[in-house]
């Protein structure tokens, strides 16, 4: 005798997605042959509809995840606002004949009998998994148990300070990170160049090395970081290192350096208007003068953003401060 193939249906913001989805969807994995995820779209709650699929699609690779573009925003339980979440699933589903549907919300009820599914209710108390997404947009660090690596590291706004040597990149990066009670990056090149120069010079190969090292240690450090992390310089930084020092860049920093155009949300310059640190390890003030001409330039040629930083240590913090309090650069205005 053929057994009836099963299709669990769940529906839902995910803004963001946590451990509560989590235990949902993998309770549905576990019962049902097939698994269909619906992520409304959500106009309030500025956490992208593709971003927000894209989280359960990584993490849940074999099931199917649709984007419901265009979903109903009014909630409750009037016979109106029901029928007018029933219709758009339906017509979501397409004829598509649904066994049995997850929720862990009274909604459960009257969207299983629309679907003529099983009604099959989650962890509706929240005793097995004590959490909200709501708790979660209003303190994601403290929450960070409940979000899963990929998605935490999502919801971490990542600042880039970019510079010339001795225009304070270090001291301002360490120096925000205690101001807003969070993570910083320090610049690896630097530690490496100590290690490894000779003649004050580095190979090819020695800086790939570098923004490579830089880039895992940076993944690692967002994990741990609290709504922002600030990194003293990216592999744009040194890509021009190399083409500094031998004219030239291997494919593969290049390939960095292209990656890195993305890879930060917000970039502050930090000017030269401070007063240069004449060490042995440096090159001189017309040399950081003309190496920050560079940066600049290859910011505008790729068509980067920047926030150029001036001032004292406080003044420079300062400035930061009012770009990240801005909504517009707020990742996600998740509160």
């Amino acid at each position: 005798m053929r057994v009836k193939h099963t299709v669990g249906l769940t529906l839902g913001k995910f803004a963001p997605f946590h451990k509560g989805h989590q235990l949902l969807i993998e309770t549905a994995i576990n019962e049902v042959d097939e698994l269909i995820v619906l992520v409304y779209d959500d106009p309030i709650i500025n956490i992208p509809l593709s971003i927000r699929a894209g989280w359960i699609r990584e993490i849940y690779p074999k099931i199917t995840v649709i984007e419901g573009v265009n979903s109903p925003n009014d909630s409750g339980y009037t016979a109106e606002i029901m029928k007018i979440q029933e219709d758009y699933v339906l017509k979501i589903l397409d004829g598509r004949t649904v066994s049995h549907f997850y929720s862990s919300e009274p909604y459960g009820e009257h969207m299983s009998i629309a679907l003529k599914a099983m009604n099959r209710q989650v962890d509706i108390s929240r005793h097995t998994v004590p959490i909200s997404a709501t708790k979660i947009r209003n303190d994601s660090f403290t929450n960070k148990e409940f979000v899963h690596p990929k998605v935490y590291r999502d919801l971490i706004t990542k600042v880039v300070l970019l510079g010339a040597p001795s225009t304070g990149k270090t001291t301002l990066a360490e120096k925000l990170a205690v101001h807003f009670d969070t993570q910083w990056m320090p610049e690896y090149g630097r530690e490496y160049w100590e290690n490894h120069q000779i003649n004050k010079r580095l190979t090819l190969e020695d800086l790939l090395k570098i923004a490579e090292t830089h880039i895992e240690r940076e993944d690692a450090l967002v994990l741990k970081s609290n709504q922002f992390l600030f990194s003293d310089t990216n592999a744009i930084t040194t890509y021009l290192f190399s083409l500094d020092y031998h004219g030239k860049a291997l494919p593969a920093l290049e390939d960095l350096a292209k990656t890195a155009e993305s890879r930060h949300d917000i970039i502050f310059v930090c000017d030269t208007d401070i007063p240069y640190d004449d060490t042995w390890d440096r090159s001189g003030d017309v040399k950081r003068k003309e190496f920050q001409e560079k940066i600049i330039d290859d910011l505008n040629t790729r068509n980067l953003k920047y926030y150029m930083l001036r001032g004292t240590v406080e003044e420079r913090i300062d400035q930061v401060s009012k770009v990240l309090s801005a909504k517009e650069n707020s990742k996600f205005n998740l509160t």
